[in-house]
């Protein structure tokens, strides 16, 4: 898949997504740390250096001629401990997949009073753009997300994977916001025209990119297909739960 199938997935552009992923240890009970929190930071921690890694090997080598012992010893962790946080080597590319899928929920769950499904998740997109978050980077950077991918059948076969399941989740998530059993059929419509117009929002900043290496060009394309395609959805959807 590349970004432009699902909702965008790629490294920050300094230290190999350091910025984006760094972990913080905030809470504190009388000035001392949890101790849960402390074990739930190492391990963020140690997912992080493996994703940091192979990161690393992934866009210098390519995805196909890097094996999870290369990964291991870059990240200098056993290759069952690689496992335990990535059950598959794609996994390690697609790293933030279930982010990418919560971010979506939560759009959904939190949406304020009077605006609409399908308007909840427009607003997502400017959002998204507006906080500069790594789901919609279009950079040089995400260039190398995108061109490690397309070098890779195993990547692209497992972005489609990736894109179908999310149409699922999408679907799910529009029904249980709205009041809907599901399955319902409005939602799998909603959902499958909503990944279509993200889908092609994404291609087209990335080839505006690409051609001009302006990210505020590629934003604005991006955001602007992202509003053409909610209106459709919209139109089509007339009368239905997701834009009422």
């Amino acid at each position: 898949m590349c970004t432009q199938y699902i909702f965008q997935l790629v490294p920050d552009d300094r230290s190999v997504k350091r910025n984006i992923y760094s972990v913080q240890i905030s809470c504190y009970l009388s000035g001392m740390p949890d101790p849960t929190d402390l074990r739930t930071a190492k391990r963020r921690a140690t997912r992080q250096t493996i994703s940091d890694a192979a990161t690393r090997l992934f866009w210098e080598r390519g995805f196909d001629q890097v094996t999870v012992d290369d990964v291991a010893a870059a990240a200098g962790v056993g290759r069952m401990t690689v496992f335990n946080y990535f059950p598959r080597k794609e996994d390690m590319f697609f790293d933030r997949d279930a982010e990418g899928r919560a971010f979506l929920r939560e759009a959904l769950r939190q949406r304020e009073a009077g605006v609409s499904p399908i308007e909840a998740l427009r607003l997502l997109a400017h959002r998204l753009v507006a906080d500069g978050a790594p789901y919609v980077d279009f950079s040089e950077e995400s260039q190398n997300f995108i061109r490690t991918l397309e070098a890779s059948e195993t990547l692209k076969a497992r972005a489609r994977a990736i894109r179908d399941e999310l149409a699922e989740v999408a679907a799910a998530a529009l029904a249980e916001s709205a009041g809907r059993q599901v399955p319902d059929s409005d939602a799998r419509l909603a959902a499958s025209l909503l990944l279509a117009t993200w889908t092609v929002a994404f291609v087209e900043a990335h080839r505006v990119f690409r051609q001009t290496q302006n990210a505020d060009a590629a934003n604005a394309g991006f955001l602007g297909l992202i509003d053409k395609g909610t209106a459709g959805i919209a139109a089509a959807l007339t009368g239905t739960a997701y834009t009422g």
